[in-house]
């Protein structure tokens, strides 16, 4: 069973825990940089029931071998970065 917690500081940027350490093994600068963790919910890792944007087994064997995982938000394309709002917004 592995805790899920987002940051508050960047969008899409979670930790994964576990249950019973919680963030005892989390370092102290990533947790500086990461912010104060708000919950978003308790899973049980299973093969059979997928992350969103992560591979379950990943995420079980990083927080087995150093007590974490972190998924850092997913890399935006330099399209979207620099195309102005107006083209991509509905109004």
């Amino acid at each position: 069973m592995c805790i899920i917690y987002k940051s508050p500081k960047k969008d899409l940027m979670y930790l994964y825990v576990d249950k019973t350490e919680k963030l005892k093994r989390v370092p102290e600068p990533l947790l500086a940089r990461f912010g104060e963790p708000q919950l978003v919910m308790e899973k049980l890792l299973l093969k059979s029931k997928p992350l969103a944007n992560v591979d379950v087994e990943e995420v079980a064997k990083a927080i087995v071998s150093q007590g974490f995982y972190l998924q850092m938000p997913p890399a935006k394309d330099d399209y979207i970065i620099d195309t102005p709002a107006p083209f991509y917004t509905k109004e």
